[in-house]
Order: C-alpha cells, then structure tokens, then sequence
C-alpha cells in the first residue's frame, strides 16, 4: 500500500484527544513518524503505545513556549528532523462582550494564539533544514461566522487564520507551507470542557457523550450528519502530503456546508 507520508516526520499538538488523536493515527499509518503532545500522561503514553514504534507521547501544555520548543527539539533528536507541525491543541474560552476579564483574555490568547505563534517559530529553523515542509493550524468556523464560538474564541481564531496566511506568505521562498483548517461541527471533546476534561472521564461515559453529541449536530448542517474527527484528519494528510503542495496560505473548511446556511452577520 502507497503511504502518503512515508519517512516523515510530524509534530501534533493536542494529540491525546479528538482531532489530535485521530490525526496521530492517521499520520502513523501513511507512514510518518510522530510525536504527540498533550497535558493527560495516562492516556498520551498509552495512544503512543498503541500507534507503535514511530510515535512518541510528549507532555507539555501549548500556553508554555518551553514545552512547545520541546517537542519539536524531542522530534529532531528521535527522528532527525522536522516536516510536519499540525497546531491543533485548543480548547474552550469564557468571557462575553460586557464582562470579559483580563484573565480571560490572557488564558485564550496563550491557549489558541501564541501557541501557534510559538509553534510556527520554533519549527522554522528545522523545516528549513528539511528542505520545506508543512505547517497547518487548527482554526475554526467560528473565525468566518458569528455565533459559531463565544466571541473571544472566535476573535482568536479569526486571528489564527490571517497569521497563517501572513506567514504562508513569509515561509513560502523556503518552500514551507502553512495552511488552515476551519472545521464545523465536528463531533469531539470541545464540546463537553475540552480535551482536559474528556481525558479526566472514563472512555466509556466519552463515548455516550460523544454519540449523544453526533445526533445532535447532525442537524447543524445541510447533509445532514456531524463531522467526525476522521474527517479533519484527512483534511490534514492532504495538506501534510505531496499532493498538497502547492497549497498554500489557504484556509480549508471543513463543515459540511454549515457556513453556508448562515448570512454574514447572524442566521
């Protein structure tokens, strides 16, 4: 069988989890060599075990410029290099239009923005070494449409989409890429506290949340059926491989046309 990232190597934040579990796997099975970061020890040493031999569990918190650095050091040191930075950790944030507080503000900045901002610095200088490679940051819907996320969240994540295109624009005479992935209503943690919390429950009340949440958000889009996981990885393994390679600057939403069943503005 043809592996789409055969001998690369992949950093994936947020990986214990959802999009980032999903995408670890997918990743290891086309061939790449990944390392996936997370705050739960319990179930990253475990997804790591399973995956096999080309996938190594990295704990860190993305709010922390340190831990960032570090997994990108971890996948150099291990596995040679770097091709591949998939920011995707994230979360919910608090706060509304009348009462936001500093601490909020700060909170989602560091959990959404900088860490993107920090995980693209600190993986330029070995996707260079690499020769080029692919960055893709995990925005939202939210970014394009009111209503879609509380406003702070849908700020942060508008503001992740156009930083990914100004630095498409910068990384791209050194031949790497970095895109945006916008998904929709896609069935995952987030909804029910985030990754953090999913991980503090057992699998088996996830996973009731979990097929509660899908029925449920099959009716948020005109198909009708929820995005899962899967599909944000594959939107991933097409920018991550060769045959995205001349993608650039791009923001890619994944959403089963939910976006289009909303009016600039509000429904």
């Amino acid at each position: 069988m043809t592996t789409r990232l055969e001998g690369k190597v992949a950093v994936i934040t947020g990986g214990t989890s959802g999009i980032g579990e999903a995408t670890a796997e997918l990743f290891v099975a086309q061939g790449a060599s990944v390392v996936l970061t997370g705050r739960s020890e319990e179930k990253g040493a475990a997804l790591a075990r399973r995956l096999g031999e080309r996938a190594i569990y990295f704990s860190m918190d993305v709010k922390n410029e340190a831990g960032i650095k570090g997994a990108i050091d971890l996948a150099v040191q291990r596995f040679g290099g770097l091709n591949i930075l998939f920011n995707n950790a994230g979360g919910p944030t608090a706060g509304n239009l009348s009462d936001i507080t500093p601490q909020q503000i700060d909170y989602g900045v560091h959990l959404l923005l900088s860490s993107v901002m920090l995980g693209i610095k600190h993986a330029i200088e070995p996707l260079k070494a690499a020769g080029g490679g692919a960055i893709i940051n995990n925005s939202s819907v939210a970014a394009l449409r009111y209503n879609q996320g509380n406003i702070l969240y849908s700020a942060l994540k508008a503001a992740v989409t156009h930083y990914t295109k100004m630095a498409g624009i910068e990384l791209g005479p050194f031949g790497i890429r970095v895109n945006a992935i916008s998904p929709g209503a896609i069935a995952t943690p987030i909804f029910w506290g985030g990754s953090a919390h999913a991980n503090t429950l057992p699998d088996e009340k996830n996973a009731r949340l979990l097929e509660k949440l899908k029925s449920n958000l099959a009716r948020a889009t005109p198909m009708p059926q929820a995005g899962l996981a899967e599909d944000i990885a594959m939107a991933a393994l097409f920018l991550a491989s060769d045959e995205g390679r001349f993608v650039n600057c791009h923001d890619l939403v994944v959403d089963g046309g939910r976006t289009s069943m909303f009016r600039e503005g509000g429904e």
